[in-house]
């Protein structure tokens, strides 16, 4: 062969081979392997559990895993044998799905998808790295869905028991600050318990019953199917009622032609009040029931406000009692705070230490007035 001006071609030559991987890419590369291995598993682990999209959605991500195996396969070689334990992250979220729901397990998911590495890890392919974002949102709108069915009772109870555990505290706190003897802080431990129960189940059944009326008051109803028949053809409010309802005008004149039976179709009938199915979630589903919001407010309220007043319950006294009743509910703060955290997308960490300084901060505050009005009445 010759080039174009005629001399011969030089023979042609090899590139270098690539040269060969660090140990430390080595490991890096097997530890994203086996991470990925453990995320594919958890998706198609959830799938099961799941039907309908949400099945199909957590297969496809499953799918998707398997593609970044392969590529940290080809790169590792005979490496990728015998590989190391995921992350603990990995770990935890695998144990946790067999364990606990779904909404818990996709929180926690959506965090790892969004502290994917791969963005600045050179050997992960940009397209890697945008699939992981990518994940992230899905996972987020999967996450959401069990968000919202856990509204209403769940978030009345998750936050009726942290009232419960600042409040309580609080108020033991400044009565013991005072000076006055055990049996009293008890009694105005339990005396607080009730109250604020009580206090808090009214409070969340009224708000949700109002909540629940409004819903009910914003429904389309069928009242334009009753009254078409004796509508006036040329002083139609039917198009006033459709672009009440956000239709154009053109749209409303049609749709209001449609109902009075010059046009034989179903033109977007979501503008119209639909019988909602028995498997649907609409929105008061999503508020809950009053009655179920108001016990589980009244049962985690007293729970939560139960913890502090157990030292002088046991007979504790003293700076005991209160060391006790502090560590206490510094726990079960914390607790509280990383549920919320984790049901939100935020960190369980950083949202457990907010709680347990808002709750410590109170009771520090309330302990130190009762010191001084001890001192006034003194």
């Amino acid at each position: 062969m010759t080039t174009d001006d005629g001399a011969p071609r030089p023979p042609h030559q090899p590139g270098p081979p690539p040269p060969e991987p660090s140990s430390r890419q080595i490991r890096r590369w097997r530890r994203h392997l086996a991470d990925e291995i453990a995320e594919g598993k958890l998706y198609a682990d959830l799938a099961r559990r799941k039907g309908g999209e949400d099945r199909q959605i957590l297969l496809g991500l499953a799918e998707a895993e398997k593609r970044h195996q392969e590529h940290w396969r080809q790169l590792l070689g005979p490496h990728a044998e015998r590989l190391p334990s995921p992350s603990f992250h990995r770990v935890l979220l695998g144990w946790m799905a067999r364990v606990f729901g779904p909404v818990f397990i996709l929180a926690l998911a959506q965090r790892a998808e969004g502290d994917s590495p791969y963005a600045k890890d050179s050997d992960a392919t940009a397209g890697m790295a945008a699939d992981e974002a990518i994940h992230e949102e899905v996972v987020r709108g999967l996450a959401t869905r069990g968000r919202e069915k856990l509204s209403g009772g769940f978030r009345a109870a998750v936050f009726g028991a942290n009232d419960g555990l600042v409040s309580n505290l609080a108020l033991i706190m400044g009565m013991g600050g005072t000076g006055v003897g055990s049996t009293v802080i008890l009694v105005t431990g339990i005396a607080g318990l009730l109250s604020g129960a009580l206090s808090m189940a009214a409070g969340e059944y009224v708000s949700v019953r109002s909540q629940r009326e409004l819903l009910a008051a914003t429904r389309p109803t069928q009242v334009t199917l009753k009254a078409a028949p004796d509508l006036d053809v040329d002083q139609n409010e039917l198009v006033l009622v459709y672009r009440a309802r956000g239709l154009s005008q053109q749209d409303a004149e049609h749709r209001a032609e449609e109902r009075l039976g010059v046009f034989d179709c179903d033109c977007n009938p979501s503008k119209s009040w639909q019988p909602v199915k028995e498997d649907a979630q609409d929105d008061h589903e999503v508020v809950g029931g009053a009655g179920t919001a108001a016990l589980s407010s009244f049962g985690c309220f007293a729970a939560g406000a139960l913890i502090p007043v157990l030292p002088y319950l046991l007979g504790m006294t003293g700076l005991a009692a209160i060391v006790t009743s502090l560590s206490l509910v510094g726990v079960a703060l914390l607790c509280t705070g990383a549920v919320v955290g984790l049901l939100s997308g935020a960190s369980p960490l950083m949202r457990g230490l907010r709680q347990l300084g808002i709750g410590m901060g109170a009771a520090a505050i309330t302990y130190a007035l009762g010191s001084l009005f001890g001192v006034v009445l003194d």
